[in-house]
């Protein structure tokens, strides 16, 4: 069908009926398996499976079953939809329990709706397999064939802990060779860049299993490119009038309670602790406490917009199957953002807001911006006429910024609409970042006021921001996007002076002092071993600039410069040209309007 080689929807097509043919090699390969669900999903599909007698698949059983579904394909086997009643759904899958479930789901929702019995429409591509399914498919197999199962994974049924659990093989599908090949390269390049590895072979961080899944620690290095991070942040952040506020770790369940968090959260909030009569949690979210300091006292028109800001550590207790890395922890600090202004200061302060947004990402080195604007769902809390407003400020904001935007109807939060920001990394991955939702419901459960030109009270507006999203991820999204080759401002040491001998340490030592006194950050590596080896082991720990020392260097006041991105060595670069290259190179980060 014209367009099928690239549109998301036929893709979505191609890799369901892939997943298809994986359940149906499954079936052949191991007699009397259960099969699941095997949905597509980003960039591929997977498949979940209960093998007889226990069994559990292997990574070797992955050739295996792809020689199977080739034969399939090879087959050319119709994809021919039939529709049954529930009655003859479930006779028809009567051995398959998982498929049952489902069935009787549909059949209850059909009662629930007075819509009668209700029916099921399923698959059959050969006369041995046939899946449940709403389709649509393929014609037949053999338009399929560019595909590669990638791994086996634990997953319980229904992502729920307390079901059963079953096997999950994952495999991406795609429209022709080369683009199979162009994935597969990418995840080869993710792989590469994985922040986990990159944190160990680099000294950032890690998990100790003595403080618990999810809970990193950073090492020197790792903490010094966090401070940087930061440190920037706050910069900018002052010079845009916002003003820094701290909180507490923990409060009283009471907070909580006014909030919603534990009407709506709890089931993601780590356990209470009872002391002094009191329950207390560990804050799940800031924006609470942020609010009880905007109550501290009356507030005038005069001082709106309020806007504050804070690295506020925060805990969530994710399941530990979702945990990964960096990306996913149970202990966080949010670069959050709170802004109480004035209804007409809405559409302005949103549209400046995401203006900053977007010029601390370009800042960072990422240009690849889209954007997803989430609007009022069908079941919601407040004022239409206020989600309108709100929603029409978002969207006057994305317009302002030039930003690429899609509008996802009826997915914003059941209390506020958002504009959620991606950004895309060298390789191409998306990822997203920046949230600025207008909250319409937390100036209501607090009773939040200001005093107008009036003289009378009204009710502020309530802006949730955060840049980053957490440092913790951002801090991930970087390494990856860099492969661990920060930007010199980022690295935490941008020099090494590699003296060729022990005899040239004095002049290495200098030309380290010439450099701190600039405010870089150098280390001199002692001629303790092969200068080849000291310069493989810089190179290896992405050190920006590697200066060598010798003789001439000493008779001349010269370094010789290793450099990234450099095809071959530089001899003889005068000290004072390289400092400033150095400094030059430090200070290049901008932010861009």
């Amino acid at each position: 069908m014209p367009g099928y080689e690239t549109t998301a929807a036929a893709r979505e097509v191609l890799r369901h009926s892939t997943a298809h043919v994986l359940a149906q090699a499954v079936t052949d390969l191991w007699p009397g398996a259960r099969y699941a669900i095997g949905p597509p999903i980003e960039d591929g599909f997977y498949y979940d499976f209960e093998l007889p007698g226990g069994a559990r698949f292997s990574e070797d059983d992955l050739g295996r079953i792809e020689g199977r579904m080739r034969e399939i394909v090879a087959e050319d086997q119709p994809f021919v939809r039939e529709e049954h009643t529930i009655a003859e759904g479930l006779a028809l899958f009567a051995d398959q329990p998982y498929k049952v479930e489902i069935i009787e789901g549909v059949g209850e929702a059909a009662e629930a709706e007075g819509v009668g019995e209700g029916v099921v429409s399923a698959y059959r591509n050969s006369d041995r397999f046939v899946d449940l399914c709403r389709g649509p498919h393929v014609a037949s197999t053999g338009k399929l064939g560019h595909f590669k199962l990638t791994k086996v994974a634990a997953a319980y049924w229904r992502g729920d802990e307390r079901r059963p659990q079953l096997q999950r093989i994952y495999g991406t599908a795609w429209e022709s060779e080369g683009a199979l090949a162009a994935y597969l390269h990418r995840l080869e390049e993710a792989e590469k860049r994985d922040h986990r590895r990159l944190g160990s072979e680099l000294d950032l961080f890690h998990f100790p299993p003595e403080i618990g899944g999810g809970l990193p620690v950073f090492h020197p290095k790792g903490g010094l490119i966090r401070k940087l991070m930061e440190d920037f942040s706050r910069e900018e952040h002052a010079k845009a009038g916002y003003e820094f506020v701290y909180t507490p770790h923990l409060a009283k369940s009471t907070l909580f309670e006014i909030s919603g968090h534990l009407g709506w959260y709890k089931d993601g909030m780590y356990p209470p602790m009872e002391m002094e009569g009191a329950t207390y949690y560990p804050k799940p979210m800031n924006c609470p406490m942020h609010i009880l300091i905007y109550k501290s006292r009356q507030r005038s028109y005069r001082e709106l917009p309020l806007r504050l800001f804070e690295f506020g550590t925060v805990y969530r207790f994710e399941r530990s199957g979702v945990l990964n890395g960096l990306l996913r922890v149970r202990g966080f600090a949010q670069d959050d953002s709170h802004i109480f202004c004035t209804p007409d200061q809405l559409a302005g302060e949103l549209a400046d807001l995401l203006s900053f947004v977007l010029s601390i990402l370009r800042a960072f080195g990422l240009e690849d911006f889209e954007a997803e604007l989430a609007t009022r769902p069908e079941k919601f809390v407040g004022d239409p006429t206020e989600w309108d407003t709100a929603t029409a400020a978002l969207r006057e904001a994305a317009e302002s910024a030039g930003i690429d935007f899609v509008v996802a109807e009826g997915e914003g939060a059941f209390y506020a609409p958002k504009i959620d920001v991606h950004v895309k990394d060298a390789i191409g991955r998306r990822w997203q970042v920046s949230t600025l939702q207008v909250d319409l419901q937390m100036p209501q459960r607090f009773d939040m006021e200001f005093v107008g030109s009036d003289n009378t009270r009204h009710r502020p507006y309530m802006i949730h921001r955060a840049l980053f999203g957490s440092v913790e991820r951002f801090f991930a999204i970087l390494l990856e996007h860099y492969a661990g080759q920060l930007p010199v401002w980022l690295s935490p040491v941008q020099v090494s002076v590699l003296p060729v001998r022990s005899d040239h340490q004095l002049y290495a030592d200098s030309v380290a002092s010439a450099l701190r006194a600039q405010g870089l950050r150098v280390d001199v590596v002692p001629a303790d071993e092969q200068l080849g080896g000291r310069i493989r082991r810089a190179k290896m720990e992405k050190v920006p600039f590697v200066a060598v020392v010798g003789d001439e260097d000493l008779a001349n006041s010269t370094v010789g410069v290793n450099s990234v991105g450099s095809t071959r060595p530089e001899r003889g670069v005068a000290l004072v040209d390289f400092v400033s290259r150095v400094v030059e190179a430090d200070r290049s980060h901008s932010v861009k309007g």
